[in-house]
């Protein structure tokens, strides 16, 4: 059975064993209270000797005794909102199933996954319906007792609100209701925090400063990038739309950064990260470029004149790339399975909590314009070795290389944003203008690539490659296109530094 998954939006209060559950039936938009459920639930919660999964607000849970009996992870959304992700119990009752960990191997890496708390919860859950019998929210009256190892169990009650179909008024006026009746806000965001308690490791809350240095400046954008991957990495597993796109980014933006830093980060360590992060990029890769070449050939077939589609074009083409698709999917899935990938994080974890600032960090209002302009001045070289290049094939290479520098540019733009507001951000999105129109113009020479091999399979096969010409050529104009458009806006492009 393939994993489901949904967002939880709940509240949790702590209340006293004397205290009586008020009547339900007139909060908002409740026309009547379902006969109440009791189960008698058991919850073993699983993490790292370090607690690892805890210390990112992450569960992971078996199940039984309940409605949802199975594997649970729970990831934070938002304040009150968390992802479940919920698989089939299987047969092993104490190991976690190895579909299972990959969930969450993020955070536990090749670390061992050890039972950290046992929940016995009995539970009356009373469910509030619509007009229609339709469940609004539910209600739970939980009686729970925790055991964390050899400790003396803890017992305590708590009521938890989860909204089903009702919206936000639902949610705070049952909330008002329960306070009323003496309830109190939870003292933790989950049963498994509260029964941890100060167990659970605390990570530096670290802020930008008001003043920041440029070491500061890029520690705040590393830490977002790796931030970006921790989410991006599950989402990847479970094969979430644009995933790995998103995933790819974060590998690029904080790759970007640690070259644009080089002057207060110390190049040895970066230049080391930078490799495996090109390595990570390169994995990810595949899968993401057919996903976007099977996207535009879709449309692009599409719009031809059916009598001068000759075969099975599009079936042809998109067969490829899926299969193209399938084999860097579960590339990337390997790799993210690797200790070269457990290691990465272990570094890029350890590069946000301590970067490796050298002697020439100053204030970043004084230092970043030197930084951006540096990377405007790489831009502006390529741009030039483009005009220049001899052959077709060598100004495609050195436009690409324009693009790549945009990005970096971009990149640093936005990382500047704290200091330099209104201003940075103006040049980020002028890099973007730069690098989006090269993209097109990338895409085409990567696609004419692609419909030149598949036009002599298919001539080799006996088959007719006419439409894969007029694509080609397609191809071509929208490549010229691209370029012609870039040349003329270049010399308009002021990036005032």
């Amino acid at each position: 059975m393939a994993p489901t998954e949904q967002l939880e939006i709940e509240t949790k209060y702590d209340v006293d064993t004397s205290v009586i559950l008020p009547a339900l039936h007139e909060l908002p938009g409740v026309a009547g209270v379902a006969q109440p459920v009791q189960l008698d639930l058991e919850a073993v919660y699983y993490d790292t000797a370090d607690l690892d999964l805890a210390a990112h607000k992450v569960t992971l849970r078996r199940r039984t005794g309940g409605e949802d009996d199975g594997w649970h992870v729970k990831f934070p959304v938002s304040s009150g909102e968390r992802l479940e992700v919920r698989h089939p119990l299987g047969q092993a009752a104490d190991d976690v199933p190895i579909e299972v960990v990959r969930t969450v191997r993020v955070y536990v890496r090749d670390r061992t996954l050890m039972p950290v708390v046992t929940l016995q919860t009995r539970r009356v859950v009373h469910r509030l319906l619509d007009a229609d019998g339709n469940v609004l929210a539910e209600i739970a009256d939980d009686s729970v007792t925790a055991t964390v190892g050899g400790s003396e169990p803890q017992s305590w009650r708590e009521w938890e609100v989860e909204l089903v179909g009702g919206d936000g008024s639902l949610l705070e006026g049952a909330g008002e209701l329960l306070t009323s009746a003496g309830a109190r806000p939870a003292s933790g965001p989950s049963k498994l925090a509260r029964a941890l308690g100060d167990r659970v490791p605390a990570y530096e809350d670290w802020t930008l400063p008001k003043k920041p240095r440029t070491s500061d400046l890029f520690r705040a954008y590393a830490g977002a990038q790796v931030q970006a991957i921790r989410e991006r990495d599950p989402e990847v597993r479970r094969d979430v739309e644009d995933s790995i796109h998103k995933f790819r980014v974060a590998t690029r933006r904080l790759r970007s950064a640690l070259a644009t830093y080089r002057p207060v980060i110390d190049r040895a360590a970066g230049d080391s990260l930078r490799a495996e992060l090109k390595w990570l990029a390169s994995e990810l890769g595949v899968a993401r470029d057919a996903e976007v070449q099977r996207e535009h050939f879709a449309a692009e077939v599409a719009e031809q004149p059916v009598e001068l589609v000759m075969g099975r074009v599009a079936g042809r083409i998109d067969d490829h790339l899926r299969q193209v698709y399938r084999d860097g999917r579960a590339g990337a899935l390997e790799a993210l399975e690797s200790l070269r990938y457990f290691r990465l994080l272990d570094a890029l974890d350890e590069l946000v909590a301590k970067p490796p600032v050298i002697g020439d960090d100053r204030k970043a209002k004084k230092q970043i314009g030197e930084l951006l302009s540096h990377d405007y001045r790489r831009m502006r070289k390529a741009v030039r070795r483009s005009e220049a290049a001899p052959t077709v094939a060598e100004r495609d290479h050195e436009l690409h290389e324009v693009r790549k520098a945009a990005k970096r540019l971009r990149y640093a733009a936005e990382s500047a944003v704290p200091v330099l507001g209104h201003h940075a951000a103006t040049l980020a999105a002028r890099a973007e203008e730069v690098q989006e129109i090269l993209g097109e113009h990338q895409d085409s020479v990567v696609s004419r690539e692609l419909l030149h091999r598949l036009a002599l399979e298919v001539y080799a096969e006996g088959g007719n490659p006419f439409t894969y010409g007029r694509l080609h050529a397609a191809e071509e104009a929208r490549g010229n296109a691209a370029r012609e458009t870039f040349y003329k806006l270049w010399p308009t492009l002021k990036f005032k530094l």
